[in-house]
């Protein structure tokens, strides 16, 4: 392989894993962000202190979210549909 056929397939690479981290399940149809209602390291996305899934410290963390069916976060004791 040369030079430029490895740069570019590392450039291709890079790009499909940061697609992969920046994509997240509540922007699939039908779903929105639900905050403050998730459980201690099961949030679905980064928060403002964490930068991946999984990392909430604290049950209920304001600023951690789980995607949720459209309509039912406001059914849900604490949910909000924007961080806290």
């Amino acid at each position: 392989m040369t030079k430029s056929k490895l740069a570019m397939a590392s450039v291709m690479s890079g790009i499909i894993a940061l697609s992969a981290v920046t994509a997240t399940p509540a922007m699939a149809a039908g779903k929105e962000k639900c905050y403050g209602v998730a459980k201690a390291g099961h949030n679905d996305c980064a928060t403002k202190n964490s930068s991946c899934a999984g990392t909430s410290k604290t049950d209920f963390q304001g600023d951690a979210f789980i995607a949720v069916p459209k309509g039912m976060c406001s059914k849900l004791a604490g949910g909000s549909l924007t961080s806290k």
